[in-house]
This record gives structure tokens, C-alpha cells and sequence, in this order.
């Protein structure tokens, strides 16, 4: 064999083993998603960070039909994703002095879907009638056409029952500009004079809003309200010469941080 032919097949070897040498030493390509590798382990699910929000949803005066007042409606939280602590206050402070429907609630919150959560807990009446304490069960969530809504019964000691439903919608005239409809009816299984209270449907407060978000944390509004007592509580109001029913014209702030 010459001595061409041998060099040519010596080059061909050489290049065949280095090529076969850089296959088997090189790993495989790799591909990796920033901030889903940790150390060769997959990052965590961040869903157990713990949050915190407070909605004052109505502070106003309400004016007209006889019976002046200001009402609070607020809530906050804080928690992960899933479970939270809330605590929920409503009252009316009357112009005449006093403090009447004062509901306050602490509440362990357990999120079950995207759209419904299930609340359990304790709700203090505390106002200028007789204080009851009741254990409260409940769910709220967002409804299909997205209401807010909130489904709440609760017991308390001597036989009383009660159940709260709440709904309101937030309609967006423009992106600044928003009408919000709402009502609340109350439901009790017995008399309760001490809190001028009866059987059956108590009363609703129902109220239609137009507010301006100067910002999204704060928004002023105007609007109408109706609060009415019905059935036995109706009665207990007309006694004490009160009224069971006013449409009355509010004005207030909604704020959040």
C-alpha cells in the first residue's frame, strides 16, 4: 500500500474518533424558563405569601325621611390565597344619638373555588340595644355576571336564628365612573324585643350609588337609599314612634388601601 493511501486513511480514522469523542462528551441542550429553576429544583408556587386589604365600602349621611344618619360599612383581611381572617362592620349612628343595627364579625375564611369562599365564625351585636352574640356560618363569593354576593346564617343562645343575604354590582358607566346598586334583608326566627326586632323578614336596606374613583383608592359618590322594616319589627318601630320605611338621599366616600 502506498505511502499516500496510508496517510489519507490515518486522517480519515483520526477525524471519525473526534467526532465521536466531542458526541459522547457533550450533554444534551438544555432548555430553562428564568425564574422556574432554583438551584436544580423547580421553584415553588408563590400562593402562600401572606396579604393584607381594607375596604371602607360606605361611610355616608343619609338625609330625609324623618330619621337622619350616618352609616359605616367596612371590611379587611389578611392571609394567603386561600385561608384569611376577615372582620366585617355595619351600623347606623342616628342624628337623635344612639347606634342602631351594629354588626361586627370575625370570621376564619376558606377559599373553595376561584368565585366561592366559606366563612365561619363569631358576629358581636354591639350598639345602643341589647348586645347579642352569635356563631356564624356562611359563603361569598362572585356570582355568574359577576355580583358580589354574601350568604350568611348564624345561632345564638335562647333559640335565636338568623340569616343575612347581601348583593351589589358594580356597573361601569366609564372607566372612572361607576353605578353600584345593593341590598341587604335580614331574617330572624324569633321576636327579639330587646333589639326591636321580630319573626320572619326584619328589614332591607337597599340603596342604588354613582360614585367618581379620583383614584382607584378613592372614589366620592351620591345616591339614594331605602330602608325599610317590615312584619313585627315594623310594629316594635311604629310603638316607639319611629318610622318603618324612608327613601332618603345619601352622600359619601368609598376608600381602600
Amino acid at each position: 500500500m502506498s505511502t499516500a493511501r496510508i496517510l489519507t486513511i490515518s486522517l480519515l480514522l483520526g477525524i471519525a474518533g473526534a467526532a465521536e469523542a466531542q458526541t459522547t462528551s457533550s450533554p444534551e441542550p438544555k432548555i430553562v424558563i428564568p425564574g422556574m429553576e432554583m438551584g436544580g429544583a423547580t421553584a415553588p408556587v408563590m400562593d402562600n405569601g401572606i396579604f393584607a386589604h381594607a375596604l371602607l365600602d360606605q361611610a355616608e349621611a343619609r338625609i330625609g325621611g324623618g330619621q337622619n344618619a350616618f352609616r359605616w360599612e367596612g371590611r379587611a383581611w389578611i392571609g394567603t390565597d386561600y385561608n384569611k381572617l376577615w372582620l366585617k362592620s355595619e351600623g347606623f349612628a342616628l342624628g337623635k344619638g344612639g347606634v342602631e343595627d351594629g354588626r361586627n364579625e370575625l370570621l376564619y375564611d376558606r377559599a373553595i373555588t376561584t368565585f366561592l369562599d366559606v366563612q365561619a365564625g363569631v358576629r358581636t351585636d354591639w350598639d345602643s340595644g341589647t348586645g347579642r352574640t352569635w356563631a356564624a356560618f356562611g359563603v361569598q363569593g362572585l356570582a355568574p355576571l359577576f355580583f358580589d354576593y354574601e350568604a350568611t346564617g348564624y345561632l345564638s343562645d335562647g333559640g335565636h336564628a338568623a340569616v343575612r343575604l347581601a348583593a351589589s354590582y358594580d356597573l361601569l358607566i366609564t372607566q372612572r365612573l361607576i353605578l353600584q346598586p345593593e341590598i341587604e334583608m335580614n331574617f330572624y326566627s324569633k321576636a327579639d324585643p330587646g333589639r326591636m326586632v321580630g319573626s320572619g323578614l326584619s328589614d332591607i336596606d337597599a340603596g342604588l350609588r354613582l360614585r367618581y374613583e379620583i383614584s382607584r383608592k378613592f372614589g366620592p359618590y351620591v345616591g339614594i337609599a331605602y330602608a325599610g322594616k317590615f312584619g313585627q319589627t315594623a310594629q316594635m318601630a311604629r310603638q316607639a314612634g319611629e318610622s318603618a320605611g324612608a327613601l332618603q338621599f345619601v352622600f359619601g366616600i368609598r376608600s381602600w388601601f
